[in-house]
């Protein structure tokens, strides 16, 4: 099992570093071949075992290709680039300012403009004019609304250069088959204020507790981080404090991780059992195991929801889906099959994947941590194990994670592992909690000492750093 599922993601990933796609009628001939002779070889356990492994590869690279030509399909043809199009759509994910403007997903519902035909959603800009007088006040884009805009687009494109940002990869992942403006002159105008479905109402959903913390603290240095953690809208974090967490190596701890994901579903578990065992009939009901799995594994989904569903936070979710699944079933599926199986939901949803950085490090980080603790026997007894314990993965992932660092990002910082140290334990289980409660219970004062802690967790970084 091990070996196929690793297969189908060494396949997905071969299909990502193609310099073409394959025709898909070729491919489906080549799996029809490799099914029959799985068939034909079916008492030869040696030769059906590795036909097995190539059939497994040769479908992660099939359905990624299937998949990749599903979302090409899904373009601007050439000749309406650069050209007006009316369209009626709904702004479909948070809404980020700029120097002149907003920036938004925008869902194409219908193209007015006769014979022209659009992506099913781009990437728009909307520029609120060139002079300080020109700024159309009172039109703020709001996720879940409908509007009525003259756009013009062009196909997505980025700068090839080596070891740059690739942003149309980045679009392409997100399905983001076009960019462009709103007319400046143009008629825009909003047809509906909201309009209903799961997604659109979780983005607004989002768009409030942003503007809560907004509220709270307008001119705060680090309120874009507390944003960042609860919501995963990192747009507000300055790039003088990104420098800082990839100076001190701690990035992944400021937006939404898998850690942030895993920690909200250990605390909801353990307090939902606790609460679920005072009462008999409840029990009789259901046992508090099985109600502790169900409540952890619906706090991580709603957690992952609030968060935009990133790439971290569907990985992580998706384990934990593994995990509560087999603990459910009472099956124990062990480490390595539950980083395999979580591995194969994400490369199924989202071939695209294997083109994130943070994929590969997240499941390695992941991997390590089970290694060292399915090698410590026994368990942790008083203040002197836990802290031996933390010590033991801290360096554990630190290290574990560093060649992969170097060929990733050819940079790795040395001060990482004792800024971890401290930077984990007081994001996830202070700074972190303290930002999801102020978003259910908006209490200003919960929100000023969240700012305070982390004001001193920056300060110790900033004395690391330097």
């Amino acid at each position: 099992m091990r070996s196929n599922l690793i297969a189908f993601a060494v396949g997905v990933g071969l299909l990502q570093v193609q310099p073409a796609l394959p025709e898909l009628p070729p491919l489906a001939g080549a799996l029809a071949a490799a099914l029959l002779l799985l068939a034909i070889f079916r008492r030869q356990p040696l030769v059906r075992r590795g036909l097995l492994i190539g059939t497994c590869a040769l479908f992660g690279f099939s359905w990624a290709a299937l998949r990749a030509d599903w979302r090409l399909h899904d373009d601007l043809p050439g000749e309406w680039e650069g050209r007006d199009v009316q369209v009626v759509g709904v702004v479909a994910a948070l809404p980020h300012g700029f120097e002149r403007g907003e920036r938004f997903e925008f869902d194409v519902e219908a193209v007015l403009t006769p014979h022209a035909r659009l992506p099913r959603r781009v990437n728009l800009s909307w520029y609120h004019g060139w002079r300080e007088d020109e700024w159309r006040n009172g039109l703020a884009i709001r996720p879940g609304e409908r509007w009525r805009f003259t756009l013009r687009l062009k196909r997505p494109h980025g700068n090839a250069n080596p070891h740059g940002f690739d942003y149309e990869a980045w679009l392409f992942e997100r399905s983001l088959r076009a960019t462009g403006y709103v007319r400046p002159h143009a008629d825009a105008q909003r047809v509906d204020d909201f309009v209903w479905r799961p997604g659109y109402a979780i983005e607004r959903l989002r768009e409030l507790i942003r503007r809560s913390f907004f509220a709270v603290l307008p001119d705060a240095p680090y309120v874009g981080v507390l944003v960042a953690l609860a919501i995963g809208d990192q747009q507000a974090i300055p790039a003088e404090q990104w420098r800082l967490f990839r100076q001190t190596g701690v990035t992944h701890l400021m937006s939404i991780s898998g850690l942030h994901v895993t920690m909200v579903a250990a605390l909801f578990a353990a307090l939902a059992g606790y609460l679920w065992r005072r009462s008999e009939r409840a029990l009789l009901w259901l046992p508090a195991p099985k109600l502790s799995i169900l409540a952890g594994w619906l706090a991580a989904g709603g957690y992952s929801l609030l968060a935009g569903f990133a790439v971290p936070a569907q990985r992580t979710f998706y384990m934990l889906s593994v995990v509560a699944l087999a603990l459910w079933s009472s099956r124990n599926l062990g480490a390595s099959r539950s980083l395999l199986l979580a591995m194969l939901f994400v490369l199924v949803l989202d071939p695209w994947a294997v083109l994130a950085a943070g994929f590969w490090l997240s499941f390695a980080a992941v991997g390590l941590l089970f290694l060292v603790g399915t090698a410590r026997l026994g368990s942790v007894h008083g203040w002197r194990d836990a802290l031996a314990h933390w010590g033991t993965t801290q360096w554990a992932v630190s290290i574990g994670t560093l060649p992969l660092m170097l060929l990733l990002f050819q940079q790795f910082s040395l001060v990482s592992p004792a800024a971890n140290a401290l930077a984990i334990p007081l994001v996830s289980f202070v700074i972190t909690p303290l930002a999801l409660l102020f978003a259910v219970f908006p209490w200003p004062l919960l929100l000023h000492v969240d700012h305070w802690l982390l004001a001193v967790l920056m300060d110790c970084l900033s004395w690391l750093a330097g």
